[in-house]
């Protein structure tokens, strides 16, 4: 009896010891890089043991999280300025790249058939383009059978920093988008109907004939939904691929920004597509959860070594190894425990 109670003790001692060796960690925010977070986060639990929960709210919510410290890390496709981050203690780092695309629902006409510059999508958006069959429209796409049919143009409702990107590119293409409405993770959008989430907006425009919306590629593919092909800023129309998007973050310039927080929108080049973006994690530079943060950090790590055919598969663009390099002696400079202590 003595032994089988000693055998029980041992037997539990072992479970516990295992529990506290894996580290769940948690994270909420942008639903850009959702569909390959939560790839990775699979791959990872298999290969290590080890889970990361996260939570698709959008860019907006995750800043709230990670600020109010209520989850691991934080995500945002809008990257933080400078003095925010240092007003709240955080450290940022790209860790995926990837292109918002327009998407369209318009009965008889294939994904690629439309064609669109900046300009007439900021028009679209504004309420000035109201119908498909637009002369201004009509002219980009010569031999396309546009109906004459009201256009319903669907935005995120949520704190987005999809919609960053989409009005940061607006902006550059527009005056007139610049002027009145701007750019941000939320904007008060002057026609149309909000979707939560990437997935809001793709459910809404697969649902709406006649409408056009924003989505990050994986989400325009995993819907089936036909995406427009954009006039880029040397004037070539290109189509949204991860060769395209690839093109578009070549030229990044990572040191240029605090906190690395480069906009890859309305890039020159070719091939490159307009609207590029990298999506950013958001993790406190003192750590009271030590070996929280070492996990988050081992997360990614594995991620940038194992994850890249993961990305591509999904069509997002893995970070470069010169730039996860630069990412990981900011891991190693700026992340540390309450004693002042090195976490990476």
């Amino acid at each position: 009896m003595k032994l089988k109670s000693a055998l029980v003790s041992l037997l539990a001692g072992v479970s516990f010891a295992g529990a506290v060796h894996a580290v769940d960690i948690t994270g909420a925010g942008a639903t850009f890089p959702y569909p390959i977070y939560a790839k990775w986060a699979d791959a990872y639990k298999k290969a290590t043991g080890n889970g990361m929960n996260y939570q698709s709210i959008g860019s907006g919510g995750g800043i709230k999280q990670i600020t109010a410290k209520t989850v691991d890390f934080g995500a945002s496709d809008a990257p933080m300025k400078g003095e925010d981050l240092e007003k709240n203690g955080l450290v940022q780092f790209p860790a995926i790249m990837g292109g918002v695309v327009p998407v369209y629902n318009l009965k008889g006409v294939k994904s690629g058939d439309i064609k669109l510059t900046g300009a007439l999508l900021a028009d679209i958006y504004l309420g000035k383009v109201k119908v498909w069959n637009d002369p201004a429209i009509a002219k980009l796409n010569p031999g396309v059978a546009l109906p004459n049919q009201a256009i319903s143009a669907v935005n995120r409702s949520d704190g987005s920093g999809t919609t960053f990107l989409f009005t940061n590119y607006l902006s550059k293409v527009s005056a007139d988008w610049k002027s009145t409405i701007g750019e941000g993770t939320a904007v008060k959008w002057p026609t149309g109907v909000g979707g939560k989430g990437n997935e809001g907006v793709a459910n809404y425009v697969a649902r709406i004939d006649g409408s056009i919306g924003y989505v990050e590629y994986a989400y325009a593919k995993q819907n089936k939904l036909s995406y427009a092909q954009m006039f880029n800023k040397d004037g070539q129309v290109v189509a949204p691929s991860d060769n395209s998007f690839k093109a578009a973050a070549a030229g990044a310039d990572w040191n240029s920004v605090p906190g690395m927080g480069v906009v890859l929108t309305e890039q020159p080049g070719k091939a490159s597509w307009p609207i590029t973006g990298a999506s950013f994690i958001l993790i406190h530079k003192v750590q009271e959860k030590p070996e929280n943060a070492k996990e988050v950090l081992k997360f990614f790590e594995w991620s940038f070594k194992n994850g890249a055919t993961m990305a591509d598969e999904l069509d997002y663009v893995p970070m470069p190894d010169p730039v996860v390099k630069q990412i990981q002696s900011v891991w190693k400079s700026q992340i540390k425990d309450a004693s002042g202590k090195a976490v990476y």
